[in-house]
């Protein structure tokens, strides 16, 4: 993979990252596109390490106070009933999905769960998910009113995104739709319990690219480096702009967006213009 090659997929990472359009499906049909086939899990979960900086960077404050808190409340300085260091717990338990998850079906994750045909589906079948989920949710609860149980409704959702075109920001939002809470709230939550998620799943790949064993192995760090760069860079736009966004408007630009992506995408499969 060639430098500019490199920067145009990061670019890419950072302007779907955080909108529940699947980062990963655009990178697998944009590679396509770019002469180069699908980049691979590792290239994609390295890249995301890059655009969970911006996050790391925009909810600073939000972090280091949840974090803080938390470890207080361990050792009964801080009440455990603290909303931050409550907050702590639900991303530490709204993870373990998508941690398990991701573990036992990694072999599928890295290989047949890339198939183009599947993305298609996936971002046609989630657009239609979200959309009821926005009109069938009260949005009414804010984050103060998290539970255990709907910290783990949200894990599962998160969990879905495992599978390319479904969207990690997307299938937690839609969880979180479901279960009443805002759009801004669900959005927030998604951001904070991607966190772990990423960092692990990013981290994990480094190791395996160093020692060759990832798909993507043979892309240069230099390249990398450059996508995740463009990615942060990016990614921190998109950030401010989509939490502004949500604010007054609904998610029915990006559904309608992904309902045309995945009716395009099986018209490119159908008559062979790319490959699944």
């Amino acid at each position: 993979m060639d430098y500019l090659t490199a920067i145009l997929l990061g670019l890419v990472q950072g302007l779907t990252e955080f909108l529940p359009i699947s980062s990963s499906a655009h990178i697998s049909i944009v590679g396509q596109f770019l002469g180069e086939e699908d980049p691979g899990a590792a290239f994609t979960a390295i890249t995301q390490l890059g655009t969970e900086l911006a996050v790391l960077i925009y909810f600073w404050r939000d972090i280091v106070r949840i974090i803080r808190q938390w470890c207080l409340s361990l050792v009964g300085t801080v009440a455990r009933t603290d909303p931050d260091a409550r907050m702590g717990w639900f991303v530490i338990i709204g993870s373990i999905p998508i941690g398990v998850l991701g573990l036992v079906f990694k072999d599928q994750i890295e290989t047949s769960l890339r198939s183009l045909w599947l993305t298609a589906t996936m971002l046609l079948v989630f657009a239609l998910v979200i959309m009821v989920a926005e009109r069938v949710g009260r949005q009414e609860r804010e984050l103060t009113e998290l539970t255990w149980k709907h910290g783990i409704g949200y894990g599962l959702f998160q969990a879905l995104a495992l599978v390319p075109g479904v969207s990690r920001s997307g299938g937690t939002i839609a969880g979180g739709l479901f279960m009443g809470y805002t759009r801004k709230a669900a959005a927030r939550y998604s951001f904070l319990l991607a966190i772990p998620a990423v960092v692990a799943s990013g981290g994990l790949q480094v190791v395996e690219v160093l020692g060759g064993e990832a798909e993507g192995s043979g892309t240069a760090w230099g390249p990398i480096f450059a996508a995740t760069a463009v990615a942060f860079a990016v990614g921190y736009a998109v950030i401010a702009w989509f939490m502004k966004f949500i604010e007054t408007h609904t998610f029915t630009p990006f559904m309608i967006y992904r309902i045309i992506l995945a009716l395009g995408l099986f018209a490119l499969l159908g008559t062979g213009t790319i490959q699944a």
